[in-house]
């Protein structure tokens, strides 16, 4: 018999919780100062998968407090989920150290 995962559990990416709503991915979790947005901009067909093309990157803090404008500290826009998933890891790692000190 399948495993079936249990509510509120998420997928995760080196230890971290990853969401996925249409063509947005969130990354993080929304109980640490920092989370990574990833919006699926344009998507290629190739051998008949459809594959995320162009990828944009946010760092943002989760501070409720703060306006939209400034939740967002850091925006890139990557070609392909595996060039975003990596920045997205070091922007993340990055962030969450230098909150640590």
């Amino acid at each position: 018999m399948a495993d079936v995962k249990k509510a509120g559990e998420f997928f995760t990416y080196k230890g971290r919780p990853l969401v996925r709503c249409g063509d947005e991915i969130y990354y993080g979790n929304m109980e640490e100062p920092y989370v990574i947005r990833m919006q699926i901009k344009s998507k290629k067909e190739e051998n008949g998968i459809e594959l995320a093309d162009k990828v944009t990157v946010q760092l943002m803090a989760t501070d409720p407090y703060l306006s939209p404008r400034k939740q967002l500290v850091k925006s890139s826009e990557k070609k392909g989920l595996y060039l975003a998933m990596d920045i997205a890891d070091i922007w993340l790692e990055r962030a969450l150290a230098s909150k640590k000190k």
